[in-house]
This record gives structure tokens, C-alpha cells and sequence, in this order.
């Protein structure tokens, strides 16, 4: 049996031990903090026959070893077959500062320095980084691996509940070979677009329901939002229909190009009304299409906040 191989990486406080932790407790063998030149020596004790070894999960950080993360695993996934992902963890900067903050822990890249003025000053113009500094330096240093990932989630606003409930959905529903597990999001602006969304569209075209008093309590998922959205603007029945088209061509691209995870997010002003609406007309569409054969799954982010 060919073991199959998740490689749990992202920002320092994004969640990366939460997440092995989950991983251990759905079963998988999960190796923490291994230096990158002995990924193959996993790799083989896995693959044995005696091994009894299925899944496996590697937690992968760069702090240690910079120069040798990604040449190590393009290696494993030469080796692998296609069984093996990438799971990338990220979260805001200011989030991030938070957790250190509240956790009084030192950021890993804090160690390194920080040049305050040309590249050639001395190095009395040398000093170490703050915490936001030394996550930006992680974020470029993280920059590709995070290209190459197979899932990306944005950790900001999850909590353990909510970041174990996400792998579950995505390592635990199989959409099959020819198939992408889709999400729909539904999110507010004025809290961000979500980092790990592969495609965004702006619903703030619409009429807000917020501003009919009576609307305003509802959430996109009423029947009376929904009413007044489709008779109120004749565009969305057309932005539905669009959408649906443009997904209907563009997730099979996603398949052949190898990805395994899709994130679709609608955003509106508050992420309550608008947002919800179109997230939910476009799961149902995706559901019902035998033509694309994907696994739908709807989060709204800001409806309750």
C-alpha cells in the first residue's frame, strides 16, 4: 500500500501544532519539527509492507532549515505519486502579533536581524526584528511554498473548533480523482477578505438589505431577503447565472491542473445579507450540477459577528 502523505506548513502561530494534533487524532502518524533531508527515510518506512502505516502527516517549518524545505519535498512528491498535499496555514499579521503577545512566546525568525538603513550600513545600524517585522520576513520566506500548497486556510478568525471542523471537510470527504472539494464563503469586506480564497467576487452591486429596516435583523438566507435581492435588482438573477457559467468552466481547469481544493468567495459590506444570498444560490447550482461532480461546502464567515 502506498501511504498517503499531508505536509502540515504556514506562519509560526497560524495553528500548524492544533492541526498536527487533529491529524493524530483522526489517525495519522504524525511526525513533528523533522529536518527535510530525512523526509525520503520516512517515506520508505512508510511504504514497507510491514509498516501498518496509511497516512502520514509532516510538520514542516522554516526557521531551521530554509535552504532545504523545498527541494526535500519536491523530492517526496516525485516519489509520491500524487499522493501527497501540502496544507498551508496563514493568518493576519495583526493576529499573528496578537497570539505572540498573549503567549509571551519569541517569534522563530526573531533571532535574525533587521537593517535600518542602506544595505551597506554597519552594523551599529543592525537590530534585531520586532514581531511584526519577523512575521513579514516569515511571510516572504513562506512566500513559495504557499504558491505550491494544495490548501490554504486563513486561520485569523477560526477557532480550534472551527480550524479542526475545516480539516475534517477537506481530509476526510475524498471528492475522487476527477473531482475538487469546493467551498463557498460568504464574507464581509469590512472585515477582510479571506486569505485563502482562490477566487473573490464583490456582490456590493446589489441593493443592501440592510437598509429596510424590517430586512435589516434577517440574514441572506430568509426568504424575504432573497425576494427582495432577485425583484429588487434584475441583475442578480443574471450574476447567478454568469457565475455559475464561469465555475462551470473553470473548476474543470482546476481538476486537470491537479488541485484538490477550491475556495469561492462572495463578499458584501458586512458579510450578513448580500453575501449570504449568493453564496448560498451558488452552492445550490453547484449541487445540483451532475456535469462538474464537485463536493460543495458553504461557510459564512461573518454572518453571526
Amino acid at each position: 500500500m502506498v501511504a498517503e502523505f499531508v505536509v502540515i506548513t504556514g506562519m509560526s502561530g497560524a495553528g500548524r501544532s492544533q492541526a498536527a494534533n487533529h491529524f493524530e487524532d483522526l489517525g495519522w502518524y504524525v511526525v513533528d519539527n523533522l529536518p527535510p533531508a530525512l523526509l525520503p527515510k520516512v517515506r520508505e518506512f512508510a511504504d514497507a509492507p510491514d509498516s501498518g502505516i496509511s497516512r502520514v502527516g509532516l510538520v514542516l517549518g522554516l526557521n531551521l532549515y530554509h535552504e532545504e524545505v523545498v527541494p526535500a519535498l519536491a523530492a517526496l512528491q516525485e516519489s509520491a505519486a500524487g499522493s501527497v498535499r501540502i496544507l498551508f496555514l496563514d493568518a493576519s499579521t495583526p493576529e499573528l502579533v496578537k497570539r505572540f503577545e498573549s503567549t509571551k512566546r519569541r517569534h522563530p525568525f526573531a533571532g535574525d536581524s533587521l537593517r535600518l538603513s542602506q544595505p551597506d550600513a554597519s552594523s551599529a545600524d543592525v537590530s534585531p526584528m520586532g514581531v511584526s517585522d519577523a512575521i513579514e520576513a516569515e511571510r516572504e520566506a513562506l512566500g513559495y511554498l504557499r504558491s505550491e500548497a494544495d490548501v490554504v486556510v486563513d486561520t485569523s478568525e477560526y477557532s480550534i473548533y472551527q480550524l479542526n471542523r475545516f480539516i475534517d471537510e477537506v481530509f476526510e470527504l475524498e471528492a475522487g480523482p476527477e473531482s475538487v472539494t469546493t467551498r463557498i464563503m460568504s464574507f464581509g469586506f469590512k472585515n477582510g477578505i479571506p486569505l485563502d480564497a482562490d477566487l473573490v467576487f464583490d456582490c456590493r452591486f446589489l441593493p443592501n438589505p440592510y437598509w429596510v429596516e424590517e430586512l435589516r435583523p434577517l440574514s441572506g438566507q430568509h426568504e424575504a431577503v432573497k425576494d427582495f435581492l432577485l425583484n429588487g435588482q434584475p441583475m442578480a438573477e443574471t450574476f447567478l447565472q454568469k457565475t455559475e457559467d464561469l465555475l462551470q468552466l473553470l473548476v474543470p481547469a482546476y481538476v486537470t491542473e491537479g488541485k484538490s481544493y477550491l475556495t469561492i468567495a462572495f463578499g458584501c459590506t458586512g458579510g450578513r445579507h448580500r453575501s449570504v444570498f449568493v453564496a448560498e444560490d451558488i452552492n445550490r447550482r453547484l449541487t445540483e450540477s451532475s456535469e462538474l461532480g464537485v463536493r460543495p461546502l458553504i461557510n459564512h464567515r461573518d454572518l453571526d459577528s
